[in-house]
């Protein structure tokens, strides 16, 4: 019955992407709206669908254009931190005019000059394996391989750099933690809490080694207001006892942006005997994450989210664990020596790095670990908390948005995100037809899918902000919305209650 529904779910999201592909390569006649005939290819909807966005516009401005004078009057305008050093970002797309407005730096964040120069650097001047040569190459690319080890140690105040193991992203570093720990020390009837927001990356792992172990899994709720719900741990844990013998949480939700207490989970954990895993994939690239504050057993982040390449991540673990935790995997790096019938271990963190690592990608986290520190990650956090804060307030202006997680300001910091929807409009049709107008939003479930049925859709588009990003792309963001909104048949009028 699974099959058949998701079969069902997956014929019926292709054919309305195909619905919208249609519509942009030769739209639809737009009638009432003034676009008599059909346009031709991606630039002519975009000019059809500017055209009578324009005409049904014109006898009452937007929110933005009738805002935007004022806002600079009152000082409202926010600035970004740095939109001048990301080179992606100078272009257009779909024609010469249409500015690229990238507004998705929580699937991915765009990259810094400094970090593709460290790239470049790297492979033209210093390129080889590492740890294994004796030459001046090899000698280079290892100091600049471990010199990021070492910034990411300090980015986060870890008590010392070997604790930090590099993977391929925040997935494996989750999965490493569940195979090397999990399956070596959970049994049947343990207990692994976990909570409805968090990621399939957190989630499914510990699936599988449930599965394996006869652990049994626990799920922490959402409060009324689709927090994380503290209380419900306190009960869980007193409940599960000593049973519980992993808590692992989200940071910061990816879809509700809501900054979780992720202390106050560690200590109810602590006071249990249990061990605190957090994901901070959403955290380490907004504000300053300090790994012996939180008192955390272990802490993983993707190094894509916070201006590094792709494929390269990392796990932070307390030394006790990560000696006592057998190797994830097998091979070269990670062995101390070999024979025929057996093998000793290398050194932490070497121990977790089988084979050839993802050497210049590393580089170039540690190149956007300089970056970041260069902007300062207290100020990153603020000057996003006020950026946030104005997104949230211009989509809760309508009647129709739904904004999923807090308001800001109400107990407990928001990060730049929301994720919403539009009463009538599909998330999907949204996000496409707001790219016609340049702006990049998220569609889908997000990696959530249960808690997307917890709240009772299939789907949320998302609006995600960075240091490159200003009040001026918030307000390019809600023309297009309002633009996409009545295109795909729906409205958006003024809330009664908009957020102050």
């Amino acid at each position: 019955k699974r099959e058949r529904e998701r079969e069902r779910l997956g014929e019926e999201v292709s054919n309305r992407k195909r619905s919208m592909r249609q519509m942009a390569s030769g739209f639809v006649t737009l009638g009432a709206r003034g676009c008599a005939q059909q346009a031709r290819g991606r630039r002519a909807a975009k000019a059809c669908w500017m055209s009578s966005a324009a005409a049904s516009s014109s006898s009452v401005p937007t929110q933005t254009e009738a805002g935007a004078a004022e806002k600079m009057a009152a000082g409202r305008a926010i600035l970004a931190l740095d939109a001048e050093t990301f080179p992606i970002l100078r272009q257009t797309v779909h024609d010469e005019e249409t500015k690229l407005v990238y507004l998705d730096s929580a699937a991915t964040s765009q990259k810094p000059q400094v970090v593709l120069d460290a790239l470049m650097s790297f492979y033209e001047m210093d390129n080889s394996n590492v740890h294994r040569g004796a030459h001046s190459l090899s000698a280079r690319a290892t100091e600049s391989f471990e010199r990021a080890r070492t910034r990411v140690a300090q980015l986060i105040n870890a008590p010392a750099r070997d604790q930090v193991v590099f993977t391929r992203n925040a997935t494996e570093a989750i999965n490493l933690v569940a195979y090397a720990w999990g399956l070596a020390n959970l049994r049947s009837g343990d207990q692994i809490v976990l909570s409805v927001m968090e990621h399939h990356s957190n989630l499914v792992p510990w699936q599988i080694i449930a599965q394996r172990t006869g652990a049994e899994l626990k799920h922490v709720g959402l409060t009324h207001d689709q927090r994380y719900d503290l209380e419900h741990l306190r009960r869980i844990v007193t409940e599960g006892g000593n049973k519980i013998k992993l808590v692992a949480a989200s940071h910061v939700s990816n879809v509700l942006g809501c900054v979780n207490p992720v202390a106050e989970i560690a200590a109810l954990a602590r006071a249990n005997g249990s061990l605190v895993l957090v994901d901070a994939c959403q955290s380490v690239p907004h504000m300053r994450v300090d790994v012996s504050a939180l008192d955390c057993d272990f802490l993983v982040a993707s190094g894509h989210k916070m201006c590094a390449p792709s494929g390269i991540g990392f796990l932070y673990a307390k030394r006790e664990l990560l000696e006592a935790m057998p190797p994830y995997m097998g091979g070269g790096e990670m062995i101390d020596e070999v024979f025929l019938d057996r093998s000793t271990w290398a050194m932490l963190p070497h121990k977790f790095e089988a084979g050839t690592p993802a050497i210049a990608e590393a580089v170039g986290l540690g190149a956007a670990v300089d970056y970041l520190e260069s902007l300062g990650m207290d100020r990153v956090h603020d000057f996003e908390a006020e950026l946030a804060a104005y997104l949230y307030e211009q989509l809760a202006a309508f009647e129709e948005v739904t904004i999923y997680g807090p308001p800001p300001g109400a107990g407990s910091p928001r990060a730049a995100l929301c994720s919403f929807n539009v009463a009538g409009v599909h998330a999907s049709d949204l996000a496409t037809m707001i790219d016609l107008d340049g702006v990049a939003i998220r569609s889908g479930h997000h990696c959530t899918q249960p808690l997307h049925r917890l709240l009772g859709i299939d789907a949320s588009a998302r609006a995600s902000l960075y240091v490159y990003n200003s009040s001026a792309d918030v307000d390019a963001f809600i023309v297009a919305l309002r633009k996409a909104v009545e295109l795909l048949g729906g409205s958006l009028t003024p809330s009664a209650n908009p957020t102050p």
